[in-house]
C-alpha cells in the first residue's frame, strides 16, 4: 500500500496535508490506447481509498456518446487524451467494501454512481454548483490543463479512467442506493437520465407545460422524459431520423409528436400544432448551430430556452429574435396581392427589429436562455421517479453485451442503426 499526499487549502486561511492510502492493483478494463486504438487488456490502477469511500463492483455500464467521441477524436475540447484511458461512465453495481464514515451504504447494497467528483471546499460546490467546479474529476475523461488538483504527474487521477472494469472505488456521497423494483440496466442509465433532469430544473417547468425538443438522441429522449415527469403536457420532438422519432413517440403515447427535420420547415409545421403561440421551453439535443437557432425561433412569448447539446461550430445566435419575434402576415390576408407589397414589408418589419424603428408589427419576447453542463443534485430526484414509475428507461436499451466483447460493443455503437439507442455492456452477468 502506497500513500498520496495532497495539499488542501481551505480559503486562504489555512492549509494542511493529508495522506490518503492508496491501492494499485492490474485490472481488466476496456482501455483507449489512441484515438482508433481501443483495446480490453490489463491495466495497473492507482485508487485511493478513504474513510469516506465506497469500493463497488461493477455490473452494467452503458456506452454513451462522449465514450464514442473519445474513441473516435480522442477529445471533446477542452478534454484531451494525453495516455490509455478506460473508458466507461453510466455505471451500477453493488457494494463491496465501506469505508468507516459512511452510514448510509453497506455491503451488498445495489447502487448507482455519479461519475463527477468535484473539490467538496471549492467556491462552485459550495454555491450548488459542483459540477462546475474546475477540478472535478469525471470517469473516462481526461482532466483539462487548468484542473491544476489533479492534471499533475504524482496524482492517482490524472489517466481520467473511467469504470468498464470489474471494480472501482468512489466517494460514499455520489453513492446511491436503488431501489428493489430499479434493476442494475435502468441503474446504469441514471446518469444520462440525469442530464435530462438537470435541463427540466433549470427550465423551470410549470404544469401544463408545452415543450419542444430539438435531437431524438439518447439525451433527447431522456429530456422528452424528464420534462414531461417536471409537468408538460405534451412534447414535440425533431430529429433527421423518422425510426428515431417513432422510438420517442412511444415513450409516451400521445404525449409526444414527432417532426422530422426539414430545413427548418419542421418549425412551421411545429408552430401550425401549437396555434402559433410557440413552446413554453424548448430543448436544444441536437448539438448543432442550426437547431439552437430554431430553437430561439419556436419559443414562446417568455419562453426557456434551454441549452443541452455541444455545438460543434459556433452558433450565430440571433439576438434580436430573443427581444422581439416578427408577425407573419399570410398572402391571403394581404389587401395588396402583390410581391413588392410582401417585400417591402417584411423588410420594414426586419428593420423595425434592428434599428427600432416603429409603425410595423412586431411582439416582445423577452426569451430566457441557459446552457448546461453535466447536472447537480438531481440523482435521488431521478431514482425516485424510476421508482415510482413516472419514468421508464427500459424502451430505450436497445442491445446487451458481454465485457468480453466490450471492442466489437463500442464498434457496434460509433456506427448503430438508427433503431439502437442504448447500449449495455454486462461486466458481471
Amino acid at each position: 500500500m502506497l500513500e498520496f499526499i495532497a495539499n488542501a487549502t481551505r480559503g486562504a486561511v489555512f492549509s494542511r496535508t493529508i495522506r490518503i492510502p492508496i491501492r494499485t492493483a492490474i485490472t481488466r478494463a476496456l482501455v483507449l490506447n489512441k484515438v482508433d486504438d481501443l483495446e480490453l487488456r490489463d491495466i495497473d490502477v492507482v485508487e485511493p481509498f478513504t474513510e469516506n469511500d465506497v469500493r463497488i463492483d461493477i455490473h452494467k455500464v452503458g456506452i454513451c456518446g462522449s465514450d464514442i467521441h473519445y474513441y473516435s477524436h480522442g477529445c471533446i475540447p477542452p478534454f484531451y487524451l494525453n495516455e490509455p484511458m478506460i473508458l466507461g461512465h453510466e455505471a451500477s453495481g453493488v457494494v463491496t467494501e465501506v469505508g468507516k464514515n459512511v452510514h448510509h451504504l453497506k455491503v451488498g447494497d445495489r447502487v448507482c454512481m455519479e461519475p463527477g467528483v468535484p473539490d467538496f471546499q471549492s467556491k462552485a460546490s459550495l454555491s450548488g454548483m459542483y459540477n462546475l467546479d474546475k477540478n472535478v474529476r469525471f470517469w473516462a475523461t481526461p482532466p483539462p490543463q487548468y484542473a491544476t488538483q489533479i492534471n499533475h504527474s504524482a496524482s492517482p487521477w490524472k489517466a481520467g479512467h473511467g469504470c468498464l472494469r470489474p471494480s472501482v472505488v468512489h466517494p460514499a456521497a455520489l453513492t446511491f442506493k436503488l431501489p428493489d423494483n430499479v434493476s442494475l440496466e435502468v441503474g446504469a442509465l441514471v446518469e444520462p437520465l440525469a442530464v435530462g433532469m438537470h435541463a427540466a430544473t433549470k427550465a423551470k417547468i410549470r404544469p401544463g407545460d408545452t415543450a419542444v425538443v430539438l435531437g431524438a438522441g439518447p439525451i433527447g429522449m431522456v429530456t422528452i422524459l424528464s420534462a414531461l415527469a417536471g409537468g408538460c403536457a405534451r412534447v414535440l420532438v425533431s430529429d433527421l431520423s423518422e425510426v428515431k422519432l417513432d422510438i420517442a413517440k412511444q415513450l409516451a403515447p400521445g404525449k409526444i409528436f414527432g417532426f422530422p427535420v426539414d430545413q427548418g420547415e419542421e418549425v412551421n409545421e411545429m408552430q401550425k400544432l401549437l396555434q402559433d403561440h410557440g413552446a413554453d421551453v424548448v430543448f436544444e439535443c441536437a448539438g448543432h448551430h442550426e437547431a439552437a437557432v430554431n430553437a430561439v425561433r419556436i419559443a414562446a412569448i417568455g419562453g426557456r430556452v434551454v441549452l443541452v447539446g455541444c455545438a460543434s461550430k459556433p452558433v450565430p445566435l440571433e439576438v434580436g429574435m430573443m427581444q422581439f419575434y416578427l408577425s407573419v402576415i399570410p398572402v391571403e390576408d394581404v389587401k395588396v396581392n402583390s410581391l413588392s407589397y410582401i417585400r417591402d414589408t417584411f423588410y420594414n418589419a426586419l428593420k423595425t427589429v434592428i434599428f427600432g424603428m416603429t409603425g410595423y408589427p412586431i411582439h416582445t419576447k423577452e426569451l430566457s436562455m441557459t446552457g448546461i453542463f453535466r447536472y447537480a443534485g438531481v440523482y435521488p430526484a431521478a431514482i425516485n421517479l424510476l421508482a415510482s414509475g413516472a419514468i421508464d428507461l427500459n424502451p430505450i436499451i436497445s442491445k446487451h453485451w458481454q465485457f468480453k466483447d466490450s471492442v466489437h460493443a463500442f464498434d457496434f455503437a460509433r456506427n448503430a442503426p438508427l433503431d439502437c439507442v442504448k447500449n449495455i455492456i454486462h461486466v458481471r452477468d
